[in-house]
């Protein structure tokens, strides 16, 4: 079957990260997961304490390691993908934990580090709403002049119960504002979800990305909801049980919110990827590229596309 989909150049349906680098730097580009060992105000009690549930060790399971120096996180990732993708292009992404939440001179410094590394490209900040103060704010207007400047916000789900429930600690307006207030000065937004969250329906997994469809983002990470060893979610697991989704579950579930996405928001992630000695279940994450085709062939059979729904 003939595929349609114009933000396509390896027979995807929908809007990949990997066309969209390619389309623009006409090159192989990766992300080069960093971790400045930055704490989230969600733990050290200025939003609350204990961070959200489903969180073992911060945001950014695969991120190097923060006994490490800048450099040589970045050279170590590096240097292992040049093995088999040399002349490749990169994104310095801070990752781990909320990369807007220290003083601003130590941030500066190390977003500024990472511009002069050979062939990086961009940067990458994976941030929450409501930790981008002023005069950080100010700064990545400034940042976004130097380099191809993205922030990632979590999201996780628009429902005010659910946000409750999973100890998000921030509301939907913040959120709303936030995106509002970065696109104005033409900063690129990606935003994370997350499918599964306990006791919500895939009818309120939709509505999270019909209302994300309504703003002005560039990119949407999409993830299941996973259960790690040592959070509160794992305790709540064992002692009330709640659904988790099946694959066949959450297939349907991600290609129903892909159709209702505009087909120019790019699609980051559409997995997740625990580590395996990390994780309680669901089990069938470990093999991601088992869902990543299940959702194509998926897709093939129904004819459908990323936006076709709108």
């Amino acid at each position: 079957m003939e595929n349609k989909f114009p933000y396509s150049n390896d027979n995807k349906r929908y809007h990949t990260l990997n066309y969209e680098y390619q389309k623009k730097y006409h090159s192989k580009v990766f992300k080069v997961s960093l971790n400045l060992g930055l704490t989230c105000p969600n733990k050290d009690g200025t939003k609350g304490y204990g961070g959200c549930i489903y969180c073992a060790n911060g945001s950014g399971d695969f991120a190097g390691n923060q006994e490490d120096d800048l450099k040589t996180q970045f050279e170590t990732v590096k240097n292992t993908l040049l093995k088999k993708w040399p002349n490749s292009k990169y994104i310095a992404y801070f990752q781990a934990g909320t990369n807007t939440y220290a003083p601003l001179s130590f941030l500066k410094e190390k977003w500024e580090e990472v511009l002069t590394y050979k062939d990086v490209v961009g940067i990458n900040i994976a941030t929450r709403p409501d930790a981008i103060n002023q005069e950080c704010f100010n700064y990545l207007i400034e940042l976004n002049k130097k380099t191809d400047l993205t922030i990632e916000l979590g999201l996780q789900t628009i429902h005010p119960k659910t946000s409750k429930l999973i100890n998000r600690g921030h509301d939907l307006k913040c959120f709303e504002t936030m995106v509002n207030r970065l696109r104005k000065e033409n900063i690129n937004v990606v935003v994370h979800i997350i499918n599964g969250l306990p006791y919500e329906t895939k009818e309120m997994m939709i509505e999270t990305a019909k209302y994300l469809n309504t703003l002005d983002i560039q990119g949407i990470k999409i993830h299941m909801l996973h259960v790690l060893k040592g959070t509160v979610l794992a305790k709540i697991l064992q002692e009330e049980g709640f659904h988790l989704l099946t694959k066949e579950e959450y297939v349907d579930i991600v290609i129903a919110q892909l159709r209702k996405l505009r087909p120019e928001i790019v699609i980051n992630r559409i997995t997740g990827d625990p580590k395996e000695e990390d994780l309680i279940e669901p089990q069938w994450l470990i093999k991601k590229f088992g869902v990543l085709n299940e959702i194509d062939k998926e897709m093939v059979r129904l004819d459908c596309y990323q936006g076709d729904e709108l």
